[in-house]
């Protein structure tokens, strides 16, 4: 699998709040924000439910990883979905980063890859402590 998620059972808004609360307790911040309900209804005109990509990015990892490989760019930031269920819950998915960095043939990535995984599971903990 690429990612791991949890659900929680209540608005898209109060989801996401608690989804930056806790990404900010482990270091890391949001660098981008993908509203595709937004886009896909001033683009296209089609109503679909909550549905947002946030990037979120420790920087002191991405540094090391940026050192050891440059174009490591390409698999950053950090992507979690925050997507609205037919029957109102919000699904959290996280990008599993050591999943994703296997895709490098670098030993440092190789180690940091593992320690940004644990910090995003203890945030996706958080949301359903």
């Amino acid at each position: 699998m690429y990612g791991f998620n949890v659900t929680l059972q209540t608005t898209m808004e109060d989801a996401e709040a608690k989804v930056r609360d806790a990404l900010m307790e482990e270091g890391f911040g949001v660098l981008t924000e993908i509203d595709v309900q937004k886009v896909m209804k001033a683009k296209l005109d089609i109503d679909r439910s909550g549905y947002k990509i946030l990037g979120a990015c420790n920087p002191n990892l991405a540094h090391q990883a940026i050192d050891a490989e440059p174009d490591i760019g390409l698999l950053l930031p950090c992507n979690v979905l925050l997507r609205e269920e037919d029957n109102g819950d919000i699904n959290i998915g996280f990008m599993d980063p050591a999943a994703v960095l296997t895709l490098v043939d670098n030993p440092t990535i190789a180690e940091v890859a593992p320690v940004v995984r644990e910090k995003l599971q203890r945030v996706a903990s958080k949301l359903t402590a």
